[in-house]
């Protein structure tokens, strides 16, 4: 094993050869149990993971790094800058995309082709070192890490901000079974009595300060929750199609917040805001061929047309009538029930006379019921 002092050398050269792939910030840690155990069982048992199944099927695996990487001894935690300043403004008949996904290509498949460099640097010099990169699909709790690695503190609306890049960024990890020395980390969190993210959450999502129930976040009913949203929460999605950046919008710390660099990070202009008229034309093809390879694919047609019906209701956008009585009587009775829904809140004549049109032939339980109770909404003259 190297030296105290050539180990620091090392080091500082890893930290510039990771600046040179694009993070922009650089921490380290030693591969430690997690001082959240408790807080994140705890948050398990009371079911705030949602559907998120595999959060308690790996749960043990997140206690401790090892579970990732036999014998890591320390962790590379890393930042990549993905704000693209101010958002775009939404007209009816448009949804908004969290801002990490307006790219052009998965932020994943960005992040590990870096970690990969990274990590073949690594062996390049240390040719017994045992190496490996993550970017959030592994069981690590990067935001604890990240903050012992002195890359910033958690706050209160749980994501990880910084004096200096606020919490406009991606986290990445490289675990080794090197020992590498402990960058300073943060005495104390920075939140103070500010509550503005807490407030301004559209789903009182915020249990408590630090601890989100994801059931009723935004970013999880639109991208990881399957089947219908539950219909208290569905006002709450405003305008948003796929995810939500709301409470890093109000957080002070995000004002000088630096921007993305990564040509792939920059937002399309097809995606910054959404055409959701558009979107409910796309057969399963159409979706794969517009949204493969980014992370709009995730939540799936079935996902991405349900949330569009779901806006266009909360818009009551008028000019989407022709394309939610198409999409009533889709394969799909997911889309078909958020259909439903869209035009009870249009409530037009054509939309009533749709749904009891559709209401002789639907054979589903659950979207008969969105039927009915879309035909007991006032109609609109």
């Amino acid at each position: 094993m190297a030296s105290e002092k050539g180990a620091m050398s090392f080091t500082e050269q890893l930290r510039e050869r990771a600046v040179a792939l694009g993070f922009d910030g650089v921490g380290f840690c030693s591969a430690e149990e997690t001082r959240y155990w408790n807080e994140f069982l705890r948050w398990l048992e009371q079911g705030y993971a949602g559907s998120m199944q595999y959060l308690p099927r790996r749960c043990d695996a997140y206690r401790h790094p090892d579970g990732v990487l036999r014998g890591c001894r320390s962790l590379v935690m890393l930042t990549l800058a993905y704000h693209s300043g101010p958002a775009a403004p939404v007209r009816p008949g448009q949804g908004r995309v969290a801002r990490y996904a307006q790219g052009s290509r998965d932020y994943h498949d960005i992040i590990r082709a870096k970690l990969k460099q990274l990590a073949e640097w690594v062996r390049q010099r240390h040719p017994e070192a045992r190496v490996r990169g993550v970017v959030d699909t592994a069981p690590l709790l990067e935001r604890e890490h990240a903050e012992r690695a002195g890359l910033g503190w958690i706050g209160k609306h749980t994501l990880l901000l910084s004096r200096e890049r606020g919490s406009w960024f991606f986290l990445a990890a490289l675990l080794t079974d090197l020992i590498l020395p402990e960058t300073s980390s943060e005495a104390s969190r920075h939140c103070g009595t500010c509550v503005a993210c807490l407030e301004a959450c559209p789903t009182d999502a915020f249990v408590a300060p630090y601890e989100l129930d994801a059931r009723r976040c935004i970013s999880y009913l639109t991208i990881e929750h399957r089947g219908p949203i539950a219909l208290g929460l569905r006002e709450g999605l405003g305008d948003w199609v796929f995810g939500c950046d709301v409470c890093q919008e109000v957080c002070p710390w995000n004002r000088r917040a630096p921007k993305a660099e990564h040509p792939d990070l920059l937002p399309r202009a097809d995606l910054a805001p959404l055409d959701l008229i558009e979107l409910l034309e796309l057969d399963e093809a159409a979706f794969a061929r517009r949204f493969g390879g980014t992370p709009l694919e995730r939540p799936g047609r079935s996902g991405m047309l349900r949330n569009a019906a779901i806006v266009l209701g909360n818009q009551r956008a008028t000019e989407s009538l022709s394309a939610l009585k198409k999409v009533l009587h889709d394969d799909d009775p997911v889309v078909r029930g958020a259909a439903a829904w869209a035009l009870g809140r249009l409530a037009t004549p054509e939309a009533r006379s749709a749904l009891e049109s559709r209401r002789e032939v639907e054979t589903d339980p659950e979207v008969q019921c969105e039927i009915k109770e879309a035909l007991n909404l006032p109609a609109r003259l």
